[in-house]
C-alpha cells in the first residue's frame, strides 16, 4: 500500500538531479543567459496584459521560474508568465482585482499539489492533438487581439471581450492616428519574425526592444512607457489574502489550475521530443513531479506579488536549442532576471508599450505550428472540426471551457467512429463442420439456423444499431449469437442484448449464445441478460457446440426431420 509520505517523496527532487547540474555548468549558464534575454520582454508584456503590471510579470519569471526548475518534473522546462494564463486572468482581474488574482494563484497552487499527490499527471496524454492545436490557435488569436490597443497607441476599451476591445481600438485610432506606436510595433514584430527564421537562438526580441527604446528616448517620441518599477521584489506577504472571498474564487482557481497543468505538461511533452531530436541530452519528464513543481511555484509566487505561472513553451524551446543540459539553465535564467529587477528597473521602465506589443504579436504568430495545423486539416473532417471548434471557443468563451468543449466533441466523434466499426455479420452454416449430415439435410438446417458474429465493443454508442439489425431477422427458427470477438460490454450494450433476445423469442425464434469472452460475464450476469438462457442450456463456450445443440433441437421438434444416412 502506497503511503502519503511515499507519494510525497516520489515528487520531491532527487540526488540525480542535483548531480546532473554539476556536469555541464558552462552550457547551462549560457543557455540560461539566452533564455533570460528572451524572457525579459515576454515577462513584462504578459504582466501588463494580465492587468497586474510589468512588475508582477517579472516577479513571476523570477520566483516561479526558480521554484519550478527546482521541484518540477522536466529538467529543461522554463516556467513563468504565459499568454494563455494572461487570457484567463483578465476576467478575474476585472471582477476581483489584483488581490483576487493573487488569491486565485495561491488556491491554484494548492490544487496542483493535490493533483500531483493524486498522480493525475499521466492523464494529460488523453487530450487529443486537435484539441491542443485548436487551443493554441485560439490563444494566439486572443494574444494578438490584446496587442491592438498598445500597437495603435490608444487606451484599451473597458470590456472582457478581446474582439470588442480590438474593434474599439481601431475606431479610436482612425479618429486620432498614433503612427509612431504602430511603426514601433511593426518594427519589433518584423525583427523578431525575420530574425527567428534566420537565427532561432539569437535574442532578436531584446535587441529590437533595446533599439526602439533608445530611439524613442533620444528622439523624445510620444510613446506610452511601462512606467516606474520597484527596484527589487517585495517582501513576502499574505496581506492580500481575504478568506471571506475565497469561496467565490474556487471556480476561477480550478480554471487556473487546469490551465497551468495542461500547458505545463504539454510543454514538457514537447520538450521531451525536442531533446530526442538533438540539441540536448535525451530527457523524459515526470508528469506528477511537474505538477508538484508548478504547484509549489504558484503557492509561493503570489507572496511576492506575482501572477500564476506555467511551463512556457517558447522559453523552453529556446532553452533546449541553446544547449541546456540540466535544471541549472532554468535556475540561471531566473537568477539573471532577478538581477535585472534589482539593478536595471529604471532602464526597464522606459520601454515603450508598443515595443512589447510587437514582441507579443510576433510570439502569437510563432505559437501556431502551421505544419501541424495543415496536417490535421488534411487528416479527417472530424479532426478539422474539433480544431476549429476549440479555437473559436477559446477566442469567444472561457479558455478551460473551450478545452472541455473540445474534449467532449472529440470524444463524441471518436465514439461515433468506433460505433460505426462495430460489426454484426451473418455467417453461413458450414457443412464441413458437420460432416455427419448429408448435403440435403445440411441445406434444410441452414434454412432454419442463422449465425451472427458480433465484432467489436457492444456499448451505448453502438447498441441502438445492433438492436435495429437484430430486429430485422425473420424466417428462421434459431439464431446463434457468436460473441467471441466482442471486446467490451457496458450496461447499455447488455440491456440491448437482452432486449434483442426477448424480441427474437417473442417471434418464436430460439436464441443460442456462444463464446462470451472472459471478463465480459459481469455486466450480463448483473443485469440478468443470459441467466435464463444459461439455465435453459442455451449458452455455450464454442460456436460448434451451439450449432450442434440448435440442430439437435430442430430434429427433436420435427422442424427438420432426420434423413436416413
Amino acid at each position: 500500500m502506497v503511503t502519503v509520505w511515499g507519494r510525497v517523496r516520489a515528487v520531491l527532487p532527487d540526488r540525480a538531479g542535483w548531480a546532473e547540474m554539476r556536469r555541464h555548468p558552462r552550457n547551462d549558464l549560457l543557455a540560461g543567459l539566452t533564455v533570460a534575454i528572451v524572457a525579459l520582454p515576454l515577462a513584462l508584456g504578459f504582466g501588463i496584459s494580465s492587468g497586474l503590471g510589468a512588475a508582477s510579470g517579472l516577479a513571476t519569471a523570477v520566483v516561479a521560474g526558480a521554484l519550478a526548475a527546482l521541484f518540477g518534473g522536466s529538467a529543461l522546462q522554463v516556467s513563468g508568465t504565459s499568454g494563455a494564463m494572461t487570457v484567463i486572468l483578465m476576467p478575474i482581474m476585472t471582477a476581483h482585482g489584483a488581490t483576487g488574482v493573487l488569491t486565485v494563484g495561491l488556491l491554484a497552487g494548492l490544487l496542483l499539489v493535490a493533483l500531483a499527490l493524486a498522480r493525475a499527471g499521466r492523464y494529460i496524454a488523453l487530450v487529443p492533438a486537435p484539441v491542443v492545436a485548436g487551443f493554441t490557435v485560439g490563444i494566439a488569436c486572443v494574444i494578438g487581439l490584446q496587442q491592438i490597443p498598445p500597437a495603435l497607441g490608444v487606451p484599451p476599451h473597458d470590456s472582457d471581450k478581446v474582439a470588442v476591445v480590438a474593434w474599439h481600438a481601431v475606431i479610436d485610432f482612425l479618429a486620432a492616428p498614433h503612427w509612431w506606436a504602430m511603426i514601433t510595433t511593426l518594427i519589433v514584430a518584423a525583427a523578431l519574425l525575420i530574425g527567428a527564421g534566420l537565427r532561432p537562438t539569437m535574442p532578436f526580441s531584446l535587441v529590437a526592444v533595446v533599439v526602439v527604446t533608445l530611439v524613442a528616448e533620444l528622439a523624445e517620441l510620444p510613446l506610452a512607457r511601462i512606467g516606474p518599477l520597484p527596484s527589487g521584489l517585495p517582501a513576502p506577504s499574505l496581506g492580500f489574502l481575504d478568506l471571506t472571498v475565497v469561496p467565490s474564487l474556487i471556480a476561477p482557481a480550478v480554471a487556473v489550475a487546469a490551465l497551468a497543468a495542461l500547458e505545463s505538461l504539454l510543454s514538457a511533452a514537447v520538450t521531451d521530443n525536442m531533446s530526442e531530436n538533438g540539441g540536448a541530452r535525451r530527457q523524459r519528464h515526470d508528469p506528477d513531479r511537474e505538477l508538484f513543481g508548478q504547484g509549489i511555484a504558484n503557492l509561493v509566487t503570489p507572496l511576492f506579488g506575482g501572477m500564476p505561472g506555467t511551463g512556457a513553451i517558447v522559453r523552453t524551446a529556446v532553452n533546449v536549442r541553446a544547449g541546456a543540459q540540466s535544471r541549472l539553465a532554468a535556475l540561471a535564467h531566473a537568477a539573471i532576471l532577478g538581477g535585472i529587477v534589482y539593478l536595471a528597473a529604471g532602464l526597464v521602465s522606459k520601454i515603450p508599450l508598443a515595443a512589447l506589443a510587437g514582441v507579443l504579436l510576433a510570439t502569437s504568430v510563432r505559437m501556431v505550428e502551421k505544419d501541424a495545423v495543415r496536417a490535421m486539416f488534411r487528416s479527417t473532417r472530424s479532426d478539422a472540426a474539433v480544431l476549429v471548434l476549440t479555437a473559436v471557443a477559446t477566442l469567444t468563451l472561457d479558455t478551460v471551457l473551450a478545452v472541455i468543449i473540445g474534449l467532449v466533441v472529440a470524444g463524441a466523434l471518436a465514439l461515433r467512429v468506433i460505433a460505426r466499426n462495430v460489426r454484426f455479420d451473418q455467417e453461413p452454416l458450414r457443412h464441413d463442420l458437420q460432416p455427419q449430415h448429408s448435403k440435403e439435410e445440411h441445406e434444410r438446417l441452414a434454412e432454419h439456423i442463422v449465425t451472427y458474429r458480433l465484432d467489436g465493443p457492444l456499448f451505448f454508442a453502438a447498441a441502438h444499431r445492433f438492436l435495429l439489425e437484430v430486429s430485422e431477422v425473420t424466417g428462421v427458427s434459431v439464431v446463434v449469437l457468436r460473441m467471441r470477438r466482442v471486446t467490451t460490454i457496458d450496461a447499455s450494450g447488455a440491456l440491448v442484448l437482452g432486449d434483442a433476445i426477448e424480441r427474437l423469442e417473442g417471434r418464436g425464434i430460439t436464441v443460442y449464445v456462444s463464446g462470451i469472452p472472459d471478463g465480459q460475464h459481469q455486466p450480463l450476469e448483473a443485469l440478468g441478460v443470459v441467466a435464463r438462457l444459461d439455465t435453459a442450456g442455451q449458452v455455450f463456450a464454442t460456436t460448434d457446440a451451439a450449432i450442434e445443440a440448435a440442430q439437435e433441437r430442430l430434429h427433436n421438434t420435427g422442424v427438420v426431420p432426420r434423413l436416413a444416412g
